[in-house]
């Protein structure tokens, strides 16, 4: 019972700080530059943390720059822990995202960028925006893996998207993803697989004991006139050994 009594308090908070984010994007951050902006994005995503009892633990160091990130995908709190620690990544998700409650607002006011699933051309263009983003300068942060794992098994890497980097002879820098708790060294608390649903997913979360987010900042590679599946090998194999270590 008091763990079931703590777990509501805990979502309690969640929806409370999910639309006090809301109501900041709607009311403030058109008027704020955009380290105000990475700021708020950072303060955010550390609160949600905290607010659903996770610590976060980093490791390694952000390569500078336009980068893109590519790392493992265990559940919708990735993106809250590499905002955590890289607040200005614009993150390329899957359209269903759009009508997540609160989650969508919050998306949209980071730069996300909408890859459409079901039409077989639309990797082009958001490959396209990719370039353009790290072209200017930016970071842009994709889950080559497609879906979301239970954390045990590195699923296989899709290579289209590195093809941005390539393109633009940016930098493309492995994070290794983990969440462990009080009782595993690999949370099943965190798990999103499956026919699992948010809602679903915010009650395990809550009822987490002992969580930590871990994320680290691998070193980085280089892309320029790589073949994007041999890239897109090479960073798996960079991603699995520092989960296997």
């Amino acid at each position: 019972m008091k763990r079931r009594l703590r777990a509501a308090w805990r979502l309690s908070r969640c929806v409370a700080h999910g639309l006090h984010g809301v109501a900041i994007v709607m009311l403030r951050f058109r008027g704020f530059d955009a380290p105000q902006r990475h700021a708020h994005v950072r303060w955010w995503s550390v609160k949600m943390l905290r607010t659903m009892g996770i610590e976060i633990h980093v490791e390694g160091t952000l390569e500078p720059g336009g980068t893109l990130l590519v790392a493992n995908h265990i559940s919708w709190l990735d993106i809250t822990a590499l905002h955590a620690v890289v607040p200005h990544a614009r993150f390329v998700s899957k359209a269903d995202v759009k009508a997540w409650p609160l989650l969508s607002q919050l998306a949209h006011a980071a730069g996300t960028l909408y890859l459409e699933r079901e039409r077989k051309r639309d990797a082009l263009r958001v490959v396209h925006l990719m370039a353009g983003s790290l072209a200017a300068g930016e970071t842009v942060a994709v889950f080559p893996e497609g879906t979301t794992s239970d954390g045990r098994v590195l699923l296989p890497f899709h290579a289209n998207l590195l093809q941005a980097a390539i393109a633009t002879a940016a930098p493309v820098q492995p994070v290794a993803l983990r969440f462990s708790d009080a009782a595993e060294p690999i949370s099943r608390a965190v798990e999103f697989v499956g026919d699992t649903t948010l809602l679903q997913s915010l009650w395990r979360v809550a009822c987490g004991e002992g969580v930590v987010a871990r994320v680290a900042l691998l070193p980085a590679r280089t892309s320029a006139q790589l073949d994007r599946r041999a890239l897109a090998q090479t960073l798996r194999s960079d991603i699995a050994a520092h989960l296997d270590r």
